[in-house]
């Protein structure tokens, strides 16, 4: 089956000379048609921009971006115009227009479009029944809870039949219970309408909610790519071990991705943020730790509390020697460490 989504080595670049920041680098993900996929990355991975480039909102500095069989890259203004009426998007601050009724927020890209005004009136209010807010068709969005204001932008990006549905961050802004109900909509949406969702997050709950695949960004490179459960059992990139085990990767799950692992506990005791400790051993010492495990806390960018480290065998000396380099920072061995 072919992708409803290429993109193609996709970069993108902002500014230029010593302020040019790259947002993406060379990224190729295909998503099949149908599916409900997810990007997933820590703030600053590129997510948004990723997904802003597959409408063109954003240009790609270089790539391609082929939606439904078109290299958006390559259309006309006219036909991007076109193009775009088949991918509706979904924002986490919901862009409604204040003073327009539910019904009339539904209308308003169908009026666009030279629709009939009873047409348009007649699509909106099945879409309203399809998000279950046929009661709120004259009710403004200062009447609406920020779950109805969702179902709501969520019915007015599908007027327009869209193949493709973005969502970015659209859940963010919404208390747990109602982020589950918004997320069994667009699950029900995907079964009923065959509607390809790309789902863009920051939050592990929402891609184990709906997604069938996903992919990792990290500082805008592609770290992984697969099936949720291939990803989540075993991550193969420290981004996705970031990522799935938040609170320290096990050592099992470390050791699977080095020969050997030596462990070791690193006492804070008021000195240096223990985040910069750990940027500055990958980049002075080469040496890549892994979080197994972390009582600290930050006071006035201070750090206090202990941490468990794993570090590979060859440059375990290394690491250690810097460490015990440092100031108000002690450090051990912990030689018969489980988990």
């Amino acid at each position: 089956m072919e992708p409803i989504i290429q993109l193609k080595h996709l970069t993108k670049r902002f500014g230029g000379g010593e302020d040019e920041v790259r947002a993406l680098e060379d990224v190729s993900i295909a998503i099949q048609p149908g599916e409900i996929f997810g990007v997933i990355g820590l703030s600053g991975a590129g997510k948004s921009t990723l997904v802003r480039c597959v409408n063109l909102l954003e240009r790609p500095t270089e790539g391609e971006v082929i939606v439904d069989g078109q290299d958006m890259t390559r259309l006309s203004d006219r036909e991007l115009r076109e193009a775009r009426k088949s991918i509706g998007m979904i924002f986490q601050s919901f862009n409604l227009l204040m003073q327009r009724t539910a019904l009339d927020n539904i209308c308003f890209p169908l009026e666009l479009v030279k629709v009939p005004r009873r047409e348009a009136e007649a699509r909106a209010r099945e879409l309203l029944e399809i998000v279950d807010l046929a009661g709120k068709a004259n009710a403004y969005p200062a009447q609406l809870s920020g779950g109805q204001k969702q179902r709501v932008a969520i019915a007015r990006t599908l007027a327009n039949n869209p193949k493709v549905l973005l969502c970015d961050e659209a859940t963010s802004a919404l208390d747990p219970k109602t982020t589950r109900d918004i997320l069994r909509l667009i699950q029900d949406i995907n079964k009923r309408l065959g509607i390809t969702v790309v789902v863009i997050t920051h939050e592990m709950k929402v891609i184990e909610e709906i997604c069938s695949r996903v992919a990792i960004l990290d500082h805008g490179h592609l770290a992984e790519t697969g099936t949720v459960e291939e990803v989540f059992a075993n991550p193969k990139s420290e981004a996705g071990r970031r990522l799935v085990y938040p609170d320290g990767v096990p050592l099992e799950v470390y050791s699977a991705a080095a020969d050997k692992a030596r462990v070791v506990r690193v006492a804070f005791n008021g000195g240096t943020s223990y985040q910069p400790l750990i940027a500055t051993l990958a980049i002075e010492c080469g040496v890549k730790a892994n979080i197994l495990g972390a009582d600290t806390r930050n006071i006035d960018g201070r750090a206090f509390g202990t941490m468990l480290l794993g570090l590979p065998e060859d440059g375990a000396e290394k690491a250690l020697a810097y460490i015990r380099a440092q100031r108000d920072i002690t450090v051990e061995e912990v030689p018969d460490y489980h988990g």
